[in-house]
């Protein structure tokens, strides 16, 4: 078989290795991927952008490839999985409609509004004279969203009516639609699963760590780090949240006549009393999730999406690594704002033990160097019989990865230690 992979970061990277080891598979191409990816072994990089949907079409059927799987947002928004399908060629996302939960936080809600799914209470606005003057009206904190794609970085939470000012201000610079929604408390979990349009098969619980600063601290980012399992999602909490929220949303899907086949990851927000609602929907893989996941995932990846697509989900059994997995993510200073490229790293050649992997987000090769290209560079995940090992055997290879303006935090996992 050959494999295409949509998207450059650290989530396609693990897509890719994943794909990579299955049996059936003969190559794995990347578009456009990164300086990781081009080291892989069965992994090729093409250069076309993951919006680039006509070029990735024809691409497809050029090297006669047997399965696409989209990784980024922009993609699924843009409808590529539509173009695929309607070209007879399989690919492994859902559709422009489906996508919309993630697309649009005003359908979002709305929809999870429909259909009885626990989320905060919000109000959406089309202008800004009229959400300045709601939030200037309610208690503090409140949290502000933009409407459209903000690759995890459109959700500020506003302190004061100032501070609600000062942030309408810019988001209806570049959006015409926000959401005002109650601040929820409590510990965040991201709950991911596959579907088939039909039956639900969930992934590895795991949570991540949002925040630029160590406890949590400072600006949104796309992620800093995370790890696999959650001990927050308890085997009562699961179900509860397949039977309130997940097994909901893809029948709510189906009621209104969309077919659900893809990831659905379901960004939760679980209170002190144990009760979760959704913060968001994202119609694809979570980043840095996956590069915790999957490798606790023994099953075929490929196989699984295969499964989906023929709507057989129902006879796939999973089998996951008893073993924790924590992933941390190396940043350039400046990020999530702005930051400086091009830098060369090191540190990448060093000696990594099976429980240990290095997945590439913001490189590229450059006369013969890894260079930084991006905000997030790289996710490093450790593997251990204990979340501390895991931490650890993390840790101990990012501190030997060097560039200038490295950052990363020093506490992923700290939630869950706390648990211990």
């Amino acid at each position: 078989m050959n494999i295409l992979i949509i998207g450059n970061g650290g989530r396609e990277h693990a897509l890719a290795w994943k794909a990579a080891q299955s049996p059936q598979v003969n190559t794995v191409w990347v578009a456009p991927g990164n300086a990781g990816t081009a080291l892989e072994e069965k992994v090729k990089n093409i250069a076309i952008l993951p919006t680039d949907t006509q070029a990735l079409l024809a691409f497809a059927k050029q090297q006669m490839i047997d399965l696409t799987i989209v990784g980024p947002e922009a993609a699924l928004a843009l409808g590529i999985v539509d173009l695929f399908h309607a070209h007879h060629l399989p690919c492994f996302g859902p559709t422009q409609k489906a996508a919309q939960l993630e697309s649009s936080k005003a359908f979002s809600k709305a929809f999870m509004v429909r259909h009885n799914i626990p989320t905060a209470h919000y109000k959406t606005f089309d202008n800004f004279a009229d959400a300045n003057a709601y939030a200037s009206q309610q208690s503090f904190p409140l949290v502000i969203k933009e409407d459209g794609l903000a690759a995890g970085k459109g959700v500020v939470i506003v302190e004061s009516a100032a501070h609600a000012l000062e942030t309408l201000q810019k988001m209806f610079k570049q959006n015409n639609r926000v959401i005002i929604e109650e601040f929820l408390t409590g510990e965040e979990a991201s709950f991911i699963v596959v579907s088939d349009g039909k039956y639900i098969l969930p992934l590895a619980t795991s949570q991540d760590h949002k925040a630029i600063g160590e406890g949590d601290t400072g600006a949104n980012t796309g992620g800093m780090g995370a790890y696999s399992p959650a001990p927050v999602v308890t085997p009562e909490l699961h179900k509860i949240i397949m039977q309130t929220i997940i097994g909901p949303t893809i029948q709510g899907m189906a009621e209104e006549g969309i077919v659900y086949q893809g990831f659905l990851y379901a960004g939760l927000m679980i209170s002190a009393h144990g009760e979760p609602k959704v913060l968001e929907f994202n119609c694809r893989l979570g980043d840095p999730e996956t590069e915790v996941i999957l490798p606790r995932l023994k099953s075929d990846l490929v196989m699984l999406c295969q499964a989906a697509l023929q709507q057989k989900l129902n006879h796939y059994l999973i089998e996951w690594d008893p073993r924790f997995a924590l992933g941390v993510v190396l940043a350039t200073e400046g990020y999530p704002d702005d930051y400086a490229k091009g830098a060369v790293i090191s540190g990448l050649e060093q000696p990594l033990a099976n429980d240990q992997k290095i997945f590439h987000a913001g490189t590229q090769t450059k006369a013969n160097h890894v260079v930084t290209a991006g905000g997030r560079v790289l996710c490093v995940t450790g593997l251990g019989d204990s979340l501390k090992e895991a931490q650890q055997n993390a840790y101990v290879v990012a501190d030997k990865i060097q560039w200038s303006g490295r950052y990363y935090r020093r506490d992923i996992g700290h939630r869950a230690l706390s648990r211990v």
